[in-house]
C-alpha cells in the first residue's frame, strides 16, 4: 500500500477550459490516466493539493470528480486557487454522499491518518502580487495548516500538502514555514507552479523542511510516489 501525490489536474469534462492550448499540455488527462492506472493500485492513496477541477460550481465540477473517482485508489483533495467550487466540508461531504463518490475524501482543517503517516495541508498562499493584504491570507493559511496539523494526536510523521509553494524566488511565505518549522515538518509537496516558473520553483530543504515541487506537468503527468 503506497501514497502518490499530484497536484493541478486543472480537468475541465464539465466546462470549456482546454488545457490543450498551453505547451505540454497536449491530452494531458489521458496522459494523467494512462500513468495513473500503471502506477497506483486500489489499496493505494493518492493526494491532490488543489486545482482540480476548472468547473465554477461542485455542479459543474461532477464530472471531474466522477472521472477521479473511476481511477484506483483512495483519493484526498485540497483546495488551490482555481478551485472556485470548493465549499464548506458538510457541503463537501453532503456532494461526495450524493453522487457516490466514496473513494474521495477532503483536506479541509483536518488530517488523514494513512499508512505510517498523518496526512494534513491547506491551500497556503504567497507575495505573488507584491500586496500587503497578501500578509492576512497567509495568517488565515498558516491557522488553517495548524488546524490540520493539530486534528489528530499521533506519534507518526505528519506530510504536509500545500498548493501554493512556501519559497519561490525571493518570495516566503514565513508564517507558514513558522509553522512547519514548529511541528517539526520534515517533508512538504506543493503545486501550482506550470510552465517556465518550474525552473525557478525550489526543489530542497529549507529551514529543515524538504519541499518538493509535483504540479502535474512538473512530474510529466505522472503521480509521484512519497512511500
Amino acid at each position: 500500500m503506497s501514497i502518490f501525490v499530484i497536484g493541478d489536474l486543472h480537468l475541465s469534462f464539465g466546462t470549456e477550459k482546454p488545457m490543450d492550448i498551453f505547451q505540454g499540455w497536449e491530452n494531458h488527462w489521458q496522459r494523467i490516466e494512462k500513468n495513473w492506472r500503471k502506477l497506483v493500485k486500489e489499496t493505494d492513496t493518492v493526494v491532490i493539493p488543489g486545482d482540480v477541477s476548472w468547473g465554477l460550481t461542485l455542479e459543474e465540477a461532477l464530472p471531474d470528480f466522477q472521472f477521479i473517482h473511476s481511477l484506483p485508489g483512495q483519493k484526498i483533495i485540497s483546495k488551490g486557487n482555481h478551485d472556485y467550487w470548493w465549499q464548506t466540508a458538510k457541503k463537501l461531504q453532503q456532494f461526495i454522499e450524493k453522487n457516490n463518490l466514496d473513494t474521495i475524501r477532503f483536506l479541509h482543517n483536518n488530517s488523514y491518518e494513512v499508512e505510517n503517516y498523518i496526512l494534513c495541508g491547506t491551500r497556503g498562499w504567497i507575495f505573488e502580487n507584491g500586496q500587503r493584504q497578501d500578509e492576512k491570507v497567509i495568517l488565515r493559511e498558516a491557522g488553517r495548516l495548524k488546524a490540520s496539523l493539530d486534528y489528530m494526536q499521533s506519534d507518526k510523521e505528519k506530510i504536509v500538502f500545500l498548493h501554493y509553494p512556501t519559497v519561490y524566488q525571493e518570495q516566503r511565505a514565513n508564517h507558514i514555514i513558522n509553522t512547519l518549522k514548529d511541528y517539526n515538518i520534515k517533508r512538504c509537496f506543493y503545486g501550482h507552479l506550470h510552465g517556465k516558473t518550474i525552473n525557478y520553483a525550489f526543489n530542497g530543504v529549507h529551514e529543515g523542511t524538504k519541499y518538493k515541487l509535483i504540479s502535474a506537468d512538473a512530474i510529466d503527468f505522472c503521480p509521484y510516489i512519497i512511500d
